[in-house]
């Protein structure tokens, strides 16, 4: 997702425009797509004769090298109210109990997603060095148990490099990559995502492990279980065309070895091992493929499903959708992945002539997934839909009573390359197996992109940028009539907001000049109880700062029973933690938490009865919450 907005950055600059214009309700920057239907193969000769048709006008004369990551020979792939709070806002634990923590600051609640750090207000379990997962005692202020997941080293890195986590109850789901993981069927290292499941109860160890094909995507956690999105690609081998003279050669020898590709060169594999060592492996089952009624046979999108309180992870449930996807969204009952094909554009800027890329270039599409995971077993794939533009990250997703909102931004103009960008928000209801448009609101931000979008029940913000930051507040309560209702301009922008109840809304992002030129870290107090007057009260400025939490939500703490307010800061001189107080009208600045260490980076911030804990791959710090004394510092 993130690898992505560069790339688009970078599009974005190129294109021509003025500031933003007052919006209007007026038609989208362009009609939208029909709505894509689910379509079922009919068997599995026609998969692969759908899969062999789809790939072969999609390759090039370098092979898939426009599909996916890049891929030129694959080998395995590369809601919220005041009463609904999402992420980490509102204290967890048994009221009364006498316990209250911090959670992973999440899209949705009740939705977790995994991080590098996890807590249960008893433990905290993080990862630290290459794959060590270490569970801390958080009363006691000590580590009690710690399980390297690496392996034998290869080439100076571990076997296994693991990522993030989810944690449910004495169970902790490492997620990561696997370099060694050996399938049944090949007989060849195969590198491929994994997912282990440890039990913590005692001294840390492992039940259990995963792996398939591919890359990646995101997970989802409900209870205790976990829904895991990866991507693959085909393992197509083709020829050596470097000695051809034309590209048109190129594409034919490659389309040849395309036609000779049997089935199981597209099938995602999986190995799992039980806590005896104990391996099984298989493919994804050809008979339960599925796929929107179009799509490009470069990649597939599986949903896997692992029940964390289990003997051991199983072989997933894998349910498979021919398409690909680089963004999850989920709020319970339903889980999302979209897709918008940035890719397309520069293959076809890769495969026309400087004179042609002009009108040549496709315009963006986002595609969408919907995923029914209301019961605890295996997902089923229902629906899937179209809407013009590329999304900014999984926070311009949300549904509520039944309708998907999306906001996109799109390339508008005779070539829709050099013109102008606009954003506008679409509203989706399923329909039978389509996601059809009800609604939307468009002429946001005319010459600038989406930096950040939030969704709190039946209003919508949306924060666009180029030298200035208007703030739209949106009025969703119809579906059918989507419309703007307020807007805010102000220098800098918000990369992302936050709920703070009682109207109030947090942003953090970048104060700017007038010109657009960033000057450093900004969080704003902004008052949205009049959504057609939106107002800000309060800001908090750190010159030539920057945060993690800007891109990477997971890094933001607010804990509104205090207001306390705490973001990782990076400035030319210091790096630490940021610690702010929030009140109805201000917000304040009550310290800077650092770590031993030159280059110590402060990602991570966490409460437990009272203790502020901040991270770093250094080690974990303890201060009291109020007063910010330090309590104790555990190396990791």
């Amino acid at each position: 997702m993130k690898r992505a907005l560069a790339t688009l950055g970078a599009l974005c600059v190129c294109l021509s425009g003025c500031t933003a214009d007052k919006p209007r309700p007026a038609r989208s920057p362009a009609a939208p797509a029909p709505a894509l239907r689910l379509v079922a193969f009919e068997s599995c000769d026609d998969l692969l004769a759908g899969l062999r048709t789809a790939a072969q006008e999609a390759v090039g004369p370098w092979g898939l090298n426009n599909a996916p990551g890049g891929i030129r020979t694959m080998n395995g792939g590369a809601v919220e109210d005041s009463a609904r709070t999402a992420g980490g806002a509102a204290p967890k634990g048994a009221p009364g109990a006498g316990t209250t923590f911090s959670g992973t600051n999440t899209h949705e609640a009740g939705v977790d997603e995994p991080d590098v750090v996890k807590t249960d207000g008893k433990r905290i379990v993080t990862l630290a060095g290459n794959g060590v997962l270490k569970v801390v005692d958080a009363a006691a202020r000590k580590v009690t148990g710690e399980l390297s997941l690496g392996g034998a080293a290869d080439r100076g890195r571990p076997a296994i490099m693991a990522s993030s986590l989810l944690l449910a109850g004495d169970r902790a789901l490492v997620l990561g990559y696997n370099y060694e993981a050996r399938l049944d069927n090949d007989a060849s290292h195969v590198a491929g995502p994994t997912a282990t499941l440890v039990d913590i109860a005692g001294a840390p160890k492992v039940i259990g492990r995963f792996t398939t094909d591919g890359a990646l995507v995101d997970a989802r956690q409900i209870g205790s279980t976990a829904r895991v999105v990866v991507r693959s690609a085909p393992r197509l081998g083709f020829p050596d065309t470097s000695a051809m003279g034309t590209d048109e050669a190129r594409i034919a020898a490659n389309r040849k070895a395309i036609a000779a590709a049997p089935l199981e060169d597209w099938l995602p594999r999986w190995t799992a091992e039980d806590a005896g060592g104990k391996r099984t492996g298989g493919k994804v089952d050809c008979t339960a493929v599925s796929r929107p009624e179009r799509y490009s046979g470069t990649a597939m999108l599986t949903v896997l499903t692992f029940d964390l309180g289990g003997p051991a992870l199983g072989s997933g449930a894998p349910v498979t959708v021919v398409a690909d996807g680089d963004t999850v969204y989920a709020n319970g009952p339903s889980l999302y992945v979209g897709n918008d094909q940035r890719w397309r554009v520069f293959r076809a800027m890769d495969q026309t002539t400087a004179a042609k890329r002009r009108t040549a270039v496709e315009p963006p599409r986002t595609q969408l997934f919907k995923f029914d995971i209301s019961g605890a077993g295996k997902p089923r794939y229902v629906a899937s839909g179209e809407v013009p533009g590329w999304l900014l990250n999984q926070y311009s997703m949300s549904e509520w009573d039944g309708h998907l909102r999306v906001a996109t931004t799109d390339a508008v103009g005779a070539d829709r390359q050099t013109t102008s960008t606009v954003s506008t928000v679409y509203v989706l209801k399923q329909d039978g197996g389509r996601l059809a448009e009800t609604g939307h609101v468009g002429g946001l931000g005319k010459g600038e992109r989406i930096y950040s979008v939030r969704f709190i029940g039946t209003t919508g913000y949306v924060v666009t940028f180029r030298r200035t930051d208007p703030l739209y507040t949106l009025d969703l309560a119809d579906p059918a009539a989507p419309r703007v209702v307020g807007e805010l301009k102000i220098t800098g922008y918000s990369a992302y907001l936050h709920p703070a109840g009682a109207g109030r809304l947090i942003g953090l992002g970048q104060e700017a000049t007038e010109q657009g030129r960033v000057q450093g870290t900004q969080i704003s107090l902004f008052d949205v109880r009049d959504p057609a007057k939106p107002a800000r009260l309060a800001q908090h400025q750190v010159p030539g700062g920057y945060s993690e939490a800007e891109f990477d939500p997971h890094a933001f703490l607010y804990w509104p029973a205090t207001g306390l307010l705490v973001v990782p800061v990076n400035e030319r001189s210091r790096q630490g933690a940021l610690v702010l107080s929030v009140s109805d009208k201000a917000i304040t600045q009550s310290g800077m938490i650092g770590h031993p260490g030159q280059y110590a980076m402060i990602r991570r911030s966490l409460i437990i009865d009272g203790t502020l804990w901040t991270l770093s791959d250094q080690g974990l710090k303890a201060n009291d919450a109020a007063t910010l004394a330090e309590q104790a510092w555990l190396p990791l």
